[in-house]
């Protein structure tokens, strides 16, 4: 098992380890100007409620001369389930420590209910399931799940925990024993101290090595979670996942964001649907100017063409007699991510702040014409 980074009662350090991040520390001075950690000027806003659960404003992180990100913007309402998706080093992680006060911003403001993240922190309404950590020695599960319990006001039953985590039959063996799956069912368990209730959950790929059950158990309990008005944001590489239960995906690449809206408005943005046919010898080099197409990629004969418009897409290649085996098939999220994250800077319109404007690539010849660099 692994150590978490503590934001939060989620995820405790255990006594006597030195661990990388204490609540304790995320409140002393030092290090920022504002000992509560960066959004000076994202005040409370009145009653309980009244401020977004997450608000970033022009946040930008540097190390030394690279950018991880720059003039970050977003809002999350409370009550939502949101997905922060990228590639691998696309700044992500980064995204989630300055959210949580666990690094600075290099410049802009962050506040987590209207007050700087370490003041929530300390304050409770936050907890956090990170990646980042090292072995705890000589811990058994059940000594490592009553533990955190102990961090609630309200905690759940310990052997209620252990059951929907899956972990009765290990509940006596030591943590730094167990196999990266059962390592996993672990911190799945420390998530379900959910009764616990901070208000905000920040969860870095929650559901890695969880089986086909226990990932569903999983996010029934995120869902009874949300359902009291709480808040989840969490990262994910599984894009399904993040499809099926996020009511908010976020795509950040290039250390911006580059699509922001529910999962079915990030897919039709790239285009909703996907159109292959067989070329049976006849050129694919005009496909791009078909109504409806954003993307054209031919290989092996056969032509794929991402349409925003599917049915006046298959009505000109109907007129030119272009329908040998042909398919329609709906876009998945995989498709729009990856031609989200491949997309040249140009390609990308992307708007922060909410579902109306997801930032794509739409009709229009210069919007097809990066498209289809895309597809190459």
């Amino acid at each position: 098992m692994t150590q978490p980074a503590r934001t939060g009662p989620l995820a405790p350090v255990a006594p006597g380890a030195a661990g990388p991040a204490t609540s304790a520390s995320l409140t002393r001075p030092g290090g920022l100007a504002n000992p509560d950690g960066a959004g000076g000027r994202f005040d409370a806003q009145g009653p309980s409620g009244a401020a977004p659960a997450v608000q970033l404003s022009g946040v930008t992180r540097h190390y030394g001369t690279v950018r991880a990100f720059a003039g970050l913007d977003l809002e999350i309402a409370r009550g939502s389930t949101v997905a922060l998706l990228d590639r691998n080093r696309a700044g992500k992680s980064t995204a989630l420590n300055v959210l949580l006060g666990l690094l600075p911003p290099t410049a802009g403001e962050v506040a987590l209910f209207g007050v700087p993240p370490r003041r929530a922190v300390r304050e409770g309404r936050v907890g956090a399931m990170l990646q980042d950590g090292r072995p705890i020695p000589r811990v058994m599960v059940r000594e490592l799940v009553r533990f955190v319990a102990a961090s609630y006001p309200a905690p759940p039953p310990v052997a209620r925990t252990l059951a929907l985590a899956g972990l009765d039959a290990l509940a006596d063996r030591r943590v730094d024993r167990l196999s990266g799956g059962q390592a996993q069912r672990v911190r799945f368990a420390l998530a379900l101290a959910l009764a616990g209730n901070p208000e905000l959950v920040v969860l870095d790929e929650p559901t890695t090595a969880l089986d086909v059950a226990a990932r569903r158990a999983f996010w029934e309990a995120i869902r009874r979670y949300t359902g009291r008005d709480n808040t989840v944001l969490f990262s994910t590489h599984y894009l399904p996942e993040a499809d099926e239960n996020a009511d908010r995906i976020v795509v950040i690449d290039g250390g911006r964001i580059v699509a922001d809206g529910s999962g079915a408005e990030v897919k039709r943005s790239v285009g909703g649907h996907l159109v292959a046919f067989d070329l049976a010898g006849a050129s694919g080099a005009d496909l791009a100017r078909l109504p409806g197409v954003t993307a054209v990629r031919v290989r092996g004969g056969r032509a794929r063409l991402r349409s925003v418009d599917s049915d006046a897409t298959v009505l000109a290649l109907a007129e030119r007699g272009a329908v040998r085996g042909l398919e329609v098939t709906p876009a998945s999220l995989d498709d729009a991510f990856l031609a989200l994250t491949a997309a040249p800077e140009t390609a990308r319109g992307a708007t922060r702040g909410g579902a109306a404007g997801v930032g794509a690539t739409r009709d229009g010849a210069a919007g097809r014409g990066a498209a289809e660099a895309v597809a190459r």
